[in-house]
């Protein structure tokens, strides 16, 4: 697959947009300090728009922009807009991104957000969601995609959601699953990226992140105590983060 990132600028030049859907203030940090270490840019090359704090802006804000990405969500629900107000707005940028052919890395909620924007559906578990860091099967596509070419299968990765897609929209490439859902697809005809599970977060946030998260995504404390303890390191998730950077530097 060849490289469809068309941009004259290098890694260290890009400005890049990073949609943030976190309320907690420490989430808040740590989700921009993952990003940027993992995609291995400096802090100073992304710019955040909180929708918790902006809930209402246009597509078009993306214009000033290299690449957007879309970060995970504890706080809000892709299924409840009346609740969340700034939703339909998210899934306008996607639109519009995937439209003007802007590259796109969208983690986690970003995932669902997607999915809704390419015209897909968004469903809930009520159990046996996956929480904690899991094994995650690539298709043969991932081979000669240019983020997952230097992948094992499988790789581990973190994956915490109760919102899941049953499967992709039209004109998407499957890249990477599990047994219960869809968890990494590219638009075909677009520099669009979208992983379910989360590539900026390694077992160390894992375990702090879900700590302050415990009564959403576990049973009790024994089972928050068995997901942490058996938490998995993440190397190969994390590094997609800086492949999709790469792209800029071909």
């Amino acid at each position: 697959m060849a490289n469809e990132v068309e941009s004259k600028l290098k890694r260290f030049e890009i400005k890049v947009l990073l949609l943030q859907i976190r309320d907690n203030p420490s989430v808040r940090k740590e989700e921009f300090d993952s990003f940027v270490s993992f995609s291995k840019v400096s802090p100073e090359q992304m710019t955040i728009l909180n929708v918790f704090d902006t809930p209402e802006f246009t597509p078009q804000v993306i214009d000033d922009y290299d690449a957007l990405i879309v970060g995970g969500a504890s706080e809000a629900s892709v299924l409840e807009p009346q609740n969340y107000p700034f939703v339909p707005h998210c899934v306008e940028m996607l639109k519009y991104c995937h439209q003007i052919g802007k590259p796109v890395f969208a983690s986690c909620f970003g995932f669902q957000l997607a999915v809704l924007a390419l015209g897909g559906s968004i469903v809930r578990d009520l159990k046996d969601f996956e929480t904690g860091s899991i094994p995650i099967t690539l298709t043969k596509a991932a081979a000669s995609d240019p983020i997952f070419a230097d992948t094992p299968n499988p790789f581990y990765a973190v994956s915490v959601h109760r919102e899941r897609a049953p499967q992709l929209p039209d004109n998407c490439e499957l890249l990477a699953y599990t047994d219960k859902c869809p968890h990494a697809f590219k638009v075909k005809d677009a520099p669009f990226w979208a992983f379910q599970f989360h590539p900026e977060v390694d077992k160390a946030v894992l375990v702090e992140r879900l700590g302050q998260f415990k009564e959403q995504y576990t049973q009790n404390e024994a089972h928050f105590k068995e997901i942490t303890e058996n938490a998995e390191e993440t190397p190969f998730s994390n590094a997609l983060c800086a492949n999709f950077f790469d792209l800029f530097d071909n």
